[in-house]
């Protein structure tokens, strides 16, 4: 007695067609062009999530660069300057007080000033 693979094949079917819905033409219909486009997006969708934390850090580090030209400082300065003075805080952190709250973002580049003068 053969096996019939009709039940499977329909869900593997079904499945590539679900995560191709929302694509233009063929590309949500027909199984073998859905496929191809289902494993496309999936790469696309890899690297992505990899430039998406490149993309990020950039942003972050413009901004508190940005940050320390307004205080006199240069961006590598002030890095060097918080590291000195064992002032952990991440790039994350630095950017959104440097967009946010200046008082305490122009307190951290005196701080990192005055380890840099020592």
């Amino acid at each position: 007695m053969r096996i019939k693979r009709s039940v499977n094949a329909l869900k593997k079917r079904r499945k590539i067609l679900k995560s191709a819905k929302g694509y233009r033409g063929s590309r949500s219909k027909l199984y073998r062009v859905a496929r191809q486009a289902v494993m496309k997006s999936g790469q696309y969708a890899y690297v992505g999530r990899k430039l998406k934390k490149r993309d990020f850090r950039t942003l972050w580090i413009a901004r508190i660069n940005a940050g320390c030209r307004i205080n006199d400082l240069s961006y590598s300065k002030f890095m060097h300057g918080l590291k000195l003075a064992n002032n952990n805080l991440n790039r994350k952190v630095l950017a959104d007080l440097a967009l946010n709250d200046a008082k305490a973002f122009a307190s951290l580049c005196e701080t990192a000033k005055s380890k840099l003068a020592k």
